[in-house]
């Protein structure tokens, strides 16, 4: 069983940067790739991008490259996104997953319970 945990939403203004933090536990946790997902009142789940835990290795979706960038800190089983110029576009309920790695939502087994990010104009 994989535990996640999200935190460090909040409300921002346009422009602003925000970290979020996913922590994971698990006995199986390296086996998992790990991906940020969001979603947006009345639209479907969007992939963010991902990471691996063995050698941080990323991949982003197209909305994202160049504003965020996910990394991890092993030793801590934690999981970052960094989120920089942040947008309206960008407000949604972010969730950390763990998975096998894809952009499909239904790839990943497990999830967090979501941390909310709003940005305003």
């Amino acid at each position: 069983q994989v535990q996640l945990v999200e935190s460090g939403g909040g409300l921002v203004q346009a422009g602003d940067s925000l970290r979020l933090s996913c922590a994971a536990s698990g006995r199986t946790l390296s086996n998992y790739v790990m991906g940020w997902f969001r979603q947006a009142p009345g639209k479907e789940r969007e992939f963010v991008g991902r990471t691996s835990w063995g050698d941080g290795s990323t991949y982003y979706a197209d909305s994202v490259k160049g504003r965020f960038t996910i990394s991890r800190d092993s030793a801590k089983n934690t999981v970052y996104l960094q989120m920089n110029s942040l947008k309206p576009g960008d407000t949604a309920a972010y969730y950390c997953a763990a998975g096998m790695g894809g952009a499909s939502p239904r790839t990943y087994a497990y999830w967090g319970q979501g941390t909310q990010v709003t940005v305003s104009s």
